[in-house]
């Protein structure tokens, strides 16, 4: 999916795709294990991504932590560092190859200044952050360990299925070994 076929899908369907954007995009490819934005970065670029898996991640005490997973069809960016305009804590990492579509902060700044388009893009796009990192955040709060991973695989089996274990286990903030057992449970 493009970025223009993401509009018409979740922002605003009567948008004729051969219709320019209303910022300038490039075309980026991230090998296996690429940083694309690395811990005090300042974040500049925002990716939509059309190929691959991109991984995001805090460092706590030499450990890490990881946030969230983004699938083709997202949009990914440090975000905190992208609005504050201040050093990333967290880090995004390429898990697979990635093919991205870049905008760059002034563009999309620029844009909001003139596009009503660009205006409702970036609104869909941070309420559905929003959404995500709530209902993240409930989870951990409300929901033991194994009842956070049977929610995982009804609302991401996309994860769960192209994720390597050990990931899924530090996103769920558990040990390997942790998660072992409970798939087993779950499994049974």
């Amino acid at each position: 999916m493009t970025i223009i076929e993401y509009i018409q899908q979740y922002v605003n369907p009567r948008v004729d795709s051969s219709a320019p954007l209303p910022f300038a995009t490039q075309e980026r490819t991230f090998v296996k294990n690429e940083v694309l934005t690395a811990f005090g970065q300042i974040e500049d670029k925002a990716y939509y991504l059309t190929q691959g898996i991109v991984e995001i991640s805090l460092l706590e005490n030499g450990q890490e932590k990881i946030l969230d997973f983004f699938f083709p069809g997202s949009f990914v960016a440090a975000y905190t560092s992208f609005l504050t305009q201040l050093p990333s804590d967290a880090q995004l990492v390429a898990l697979t190859e990635c093919q991205a579509q870049m905008i760059t902060r002034q563009d999309l700044q620029d844009a909001y200044r003139t596009s009503l388009l660009a205006n409702q893009l970036g609104r869909y796009v941070t309420e559905r952050l929003y959404i995500t990192r709530t209902r993240r955040e409930k989870e951990f709060l409300t929901m033991s360990a194994e009842q956070r991973y049977r929610a995982l695989i009804n609302q991401r089996p996309d994860l769960v299925a192209q994720v390597p274990v050990h990931k899924v286990a530090k996103y769920l903030g558990i040990h390997p070994e942790s998660l072992s057992r409970i798939r087993k449970q779950v499994i049974f």
